[in-house]
């Protein structure tokens, strides 16, 4: 698999100007069926996962855009716990069914090891876009442009939290409803069932599903095709960061790529294992395998 893949004109990005406009709040909206000139989409293959090259900003207009043209789709955020299990070929073989996915999907790198993995490949990444990052960004671009959000997942109470704290900071945000399902849903097709009629009564644009990989993932691809005018987006444990249940790391440690050791301190017992023993020497493999695939000419 070549390292940068370009996908068509159905899912391409808009221009950087018109993002600062879609931000302000000008809802210039573009008809569907435009002839304006778009930009190809490019991806960089990681260990065999292909990454979007894609800005954060890039990411909130590429699925506004949809929005608008009542185009849904999938939003992933993999990082390298993510990137682990895609080499294990277990939890990870969601991101091979969703390349099948018939509407869009976007996959953006939620993690610094694979913004600095793509740079040793000679095939950077811009940033990381992360997807409680996002939870605020793409909330903010949504409630600008009348896209209503609808919140699922997360600890009990958590989502109706975050939803008022998402009123107080964006008064015109829509939100189209809450609700925790009860654990071992996803075994339970009755459960899902009602998940599928709840979102089809609230019709939401975009579907914030905080329940952890890979179940969040999962049940993104369980629902779009029920759902094909509607975004589901990953964002693992937003919901408590935006409630306050749970404070993320300083931005220093952010941009650092030293979040996960704030996480660490915080839940030593429950992450020791993902963040030490597994996560840190696969993150040396994975460099190892950037800097020998760009020594082999396939950057």
């Amino acid at each position: 698999m070549s390292s940068v893949v370009e996908e068509g004109a159905p899912n391409t990005v808009t221009t950087v100007a018109d993002t600062s406009s879609l931000l302000r709040g000008d809802r210039r909206i573009t008809p569907r069926g435009s002839d304006r000139r778009r930009r190809p989409r490019k991806r960089v293959d990681l260990m065999g996962l292909p990454v979007d090259q894609l800005t954060e900003s890039g990411t909130i207009e590429t699925v506004l855009e949809a929005v608008r043209a009542g185009r849904g789709g999938c939003l992933f955020t993999p990082n390298l716990h993510h990137m682990q299990a895609c080499s294990r070929g277990a939890d990870g073989d969601v991101y091979e069914r969703s390349s099948k996915l018939a509407g869009a999907r976007l996959v953006v790198a939620d993690g610094m090891p694979l913004i600095w993995a793509s740079r040793l490949r000679g095939t950077p990444l811009p940033e990381r876009v992360a997807g409680s990052n996002l939870i605020w960004s793409l909330t903010e671009g949504a409630s600008r442009n009348g896209a209503s959000i609808f919140l699922l997942g997360g600890n009990p109470g958590a989502a109706e939290a975050c939803a008022e704290r998402m009123r107080v900071e964006f008064p015109e945000v829509q939100i189209a409803g809450c609700t925790a399902p009860p654990h071992g849903f996803e075994k339970d097709e009755r459960a899902v069932e009602e998940i599928v009629a709840t979102l089809r009564t609230a019709a939401p644009a975009i579907v914030y599903l905080a329940l952890g990989f890979p179940k969040q993932e999962e049940l993104a691809l369980q629902l779009a095709p029920h759902l094909p005018g509607t975004w589901f987006v990953g964002v693992g444990i937003s919901f408590s960061f935006v409630a306050g249940e749970v404070q993320r790391a300083p931005r220093w440690m952010q941009a650092a790529g030293l979040e996960w050791i704030h996480r660490l301190v915080q839940e030593p017992r429950r992450l020791f294992r993902r963040y030490v023993v597994d996560g840190l020497p696969f993150a040396a493999r994975m460099f190892i395998h950037a800097l020998r695939t760009r020594a082999g000419g396939r950057s």
